[in-house]
């Protein structure tokens, strides 16, 4: 008979392995992290967040190149929240780390009526205080725990509301220039890191602010997401794919491509392929079907 506990730490560990091996492609893929930075990890106190400060930690003692890492967290003053828990696990890690308290809460529930989504203006409050400790701590790299979801939620976000064709890049120069975010869990799918979560057993902190706003378009991104997931294996890793293969002459936006000074070639032999595997025979016949 099989031992269940040894079949549940081998299973842990081949998700470990992949995690870290996901995280490092990430690191690697978009140069996230240099000789000599300085990388604080957003620590919300969510399953994301622990993963991504556990998976670093231990990538640190292994990585090719020197780096500092600290954990911050933001206390945001929301009634009940247990100031506790993230310095009492923290310590336990040997983990530095610093712990920002300001009272965002109270901003917001002023500011948004009951009712409506707080999720933008308190993630956009949340982000100017962070950015402002990183500036006054020399910190190089922003390290955010969003994952491969998060990136394809958004996504279809941009597209379905707001118009747009983007979503989270793995790697981020902020608008004011000041600062890099990089996000390594950028491959990492939200299944995985959730039975991460509850292998080792992190010290989940609830939102309280907007954990109970079911009526969320993101939401709905991640039930539409999840059904495609269930429903068609490989989906969601050949969308995410897309997202980095772009072909901008195979898209509509004048900004990005010279469509205006498109001129016919004057050469002349076998038809050019369209990127993406179409030549313009194959395209023209699609378009006719």
């Amino acid at each position: 008979m099989s031992d269940p506990n040894q079949k549940s730490r081998t299973q842990f560990n081949k998700l470990q392995k992949r995690l870290r091996h996901y995280v490092g492609d990430a690191i690697a893929d978009y140069n996230m992290i240099e000789e000599g930075d300085k990388v604080m990890v957003c620590l919300s106190g969510g399953k994301d967040s622990y993963t991504l400060l556990d998976i670093l930690w231990n990538l640190q003692k292994t990585a090719p190149v020197n780096f500092e890492l600290v954990a911050v967290n933001l206390d945001q003053k929301q009634p009940g929240f247990p100031e506790q828990v993230l310095p009492d696990y923290l310590s336990a890690m040997g983990v530095p780390y610093h712990i920002i308290e300001k009272d965002t809460y109270s901003v917001v529930k002023r500011v948004i009526p009951e009712g409506q989504t707080t999720c933008s203006l308190c993630s956009r409050l949340r982000r100017g205080t962070l950015y402002g400790y990183a500036e006054a701590n020399g910190i190089t790299k922003i390290a955010l725990g969003h994952h491969r979801d998060d990136i394809l939620e958004t996504f279809f976000l941009n597209i379905f509301y707001g118009g747009k064709l983007k979503a989270m890049p793995p790697k981020l120069l902020s608008d004011d220039k000041r600062n890099i975010v990089i996000r390594p869990l950028a491959y990492c799918r939200e299944k995985d890191i959730e039975r991460f979560a509850v292998f080792k057993n992190f010290p989940i902190i609830p939102c309280n602010l907007c954990g109970s706003q079911e009526n969320l378009q993101r939401k709905a991104m991640k039930l539409m997401l999840k059904t495609w997931d269930k429903q068609f294996p490989g989906r969601l890793e050949t969308i995410f794919t897309s997202l980095q293969n772009v072909a901008p002459s195979q898209l509509a936006d004048r900004q990005l491509f010279d469509f205006i000074g498109l001129q016919q070639s004057l050469l002349t032999g076998q038809p050019a392929l369209l990127k993406g595997g179409l030549d313009e025979d194959e395209g023209l016949a699609v378009l006719g079907q």
